[in-house]
């Protein structure tokens, strides 16, 4: 599962810039200094390489390349930092564009140790945007930056079978506008994570820094158990969904426009 068709500057801004610095010195050292010598212990074609190395110009575009997908790579990163570091509230998360929202959460799971793949195959309308691995594990993800909107069931159906189809081991969705009851419900007992937007904003607040120290095995999930007549916010009258307490494991009803409202029950 990847992004499609790449060029090659494309797949090495992927990777961590240093690594992508070390490419290109290595290749450079091979192109310009490990084929002549390659070829110099061939009697006929040794001769070629006594006065010029027709090799060396390779060697520095290749080098080239590199550095400008370090450089990529480099300020890429630091966008994404940037990006991280300054949400404060759900309105910075509202008014984020939905290929940066999709940056955001990707980030967010990259603080929490996770290797984050930018797969591409999402959009603007969803699919898988991310894939994260850990621990031997693949997770697919899909953001949905939809302000006003709750995610609908047909949609995680849909993630489910991506995920049974591509054989990963769970499936996480994003969605600011939360989930509608039966979407929660059909994720009820499934390794389906339903975020909404004020526990995304949990998790960026747990990896910024100077934030809270982040949990490597809880992740702040909404709790799928739904019931039939899920009770009213006391203080905005918003229906309130259910969240657990990472560290009593206790269930309660919280509002879903927190911490805008702190309402719970």
């Amino acid at each position: 599962m990847g992004r499609g068709r790449r060029g090659f500057i494309d797949n090495l801004a992927a990777l961590p810039w240093p690594i992508g610095l070390i490419i290109g010195v290595a290749g450079y050292l091979a192109i310009a200094h490990g084929i002549p010598l390659l070829f110099s212990r061939n009697s006929a074609l040794g001769s070629v390489f006594q006065n010029t190395n027709p090799f060396l110009p390779l060697a520095w575009v290749f080098f080239g390349l590199c550095v400008i997908a370090a450089g990529m790579s480099f300020f890429d990163a630091r966008r994404k930092r940037q990006l991280l570091e300054t949400r404060r509230g759900l309105d910075s998360l509202a008014a984020l564009g939905w290929r940066d929202f999709e940056r955001l959460v990707g980030e967010a799971y990259r603080r929490r140790g996770y290797t984050v793949e930018e797969t591409g195959l999402g959009g603007a309308d969803g699919g898988i945007d991310l894939v994260l691995h850990r621990d031997g594990k693949r997770t697919l993800v899909q953001c949905k930056q939809w302000r006003r909107d709750k995610v609908p069931v047909n949609v995680v159906r849909e993630m489910f079978g991506l995920m049974t189809h591509h054989r990963a081991h769970a499936v996480r969705i994003a969605a600011l506008g939360g989930f509608t009851a039966d979407a929660a419900r059909f994720a009820e007992g499934k390794p389906i994570g339903l975020i909404d937007g004020a526990t995304l904003l949990e998790m960026i607040r747990e990896v910024q820094v100077g934030g809270a120290e982040p949990s490597r095995k809880v992740e702040p999930v909404i709790d799928h158990a739904v019931e039939s007549s899920s009770p009213s916010c006391p203080a905005c009258k918003a229906v309130m969904v259910r969240r657990t307490n990472r560290h009593t494991g206790v269930g309660f009803w919280g509002c879903p426009a927190f911490p805008v409202c702190k309402g719970s029950r």
